[in-house]
């Protein structure tokens, strides 16, 4: 049986949940997230846990039970504390700002970039750090993809955009040749 999947799900304080046909509401101080339920699992509610179960042992009904429960892990740990990650920029003149909500990237192109924010997403600026959170794990984490995908980190000189403790390799650049003298 699936280590994971059958551990079971402590419910915070201030967190409700509600199961409707295949779908799990999960509701806190940090909005409304729903989770959805593969047919091959069942789910048990009480005061206060969760506990996820699977219907038989073929590989399927093994794979989502774990997956399930992490799913449902998230979305409660998402409304209480919620999310955030961390993109550091590395470059002379590369810049960004928070204006209305939506953030300003100057990345060296010959125009400024302006990334909304998806429902649910704030963002945040401290000199060359981003951060952006949610309550949702998954649109937190693509958020942070699609902004580094705007200006890679490159391996000469390591300028771009990177995660906070990514480390770069790094390539050298070329050599200098003797003058043959």
């Amino acid at each position: 049986m699936s280590r994971i999947g059958r551990r079971p799900i402590e419910l915070e304080a201030g967190v409700t949940v509600q199961l409707k046909e295949n779908t799990l509401e999960v509701k806190g101080q940090g909005g409304v997230l729903t989770v959805p339920i593969h047919p091959n699992v069942t789910i048990e509610l009480s005061d206060k846990e969760i506990v996820v179960k699977r219907i038989n042992d073929e590989k399927l009904s093994r794979s989502v039970h774990g997956l399930t429960r992490t799913l449902i892990a998230n979305a409660i740990a998402g409304v209480c504390k919620g999310f955030e990650k961390q993109l550091e920029i590395v470059g002379v003149g590369y810049r960004a700002a928070v204006e209305d909500g939506s953030l300003n990237l100057k990345l060296g192109y010959s125009h400024e970039i302006k990334v909304e924010p998806k429902e649910g997403i704030t963002f945040e600026v401290k000199k060359n750090l981003i951060t952006i959170k949610g309550s949702d794990k998954q649109l937190v984490g693509q958020t942070a993809a699609e902004i580094r995908e705007l200006r890679k980190p490159e391996p000469y000189k390591g300028k771009g955009i990177k995660y906070v403790g990514e480390h770069i390799i790094r390539k050298v650049g070329k050599a200098v040749k003797g003058s043959g003298a």
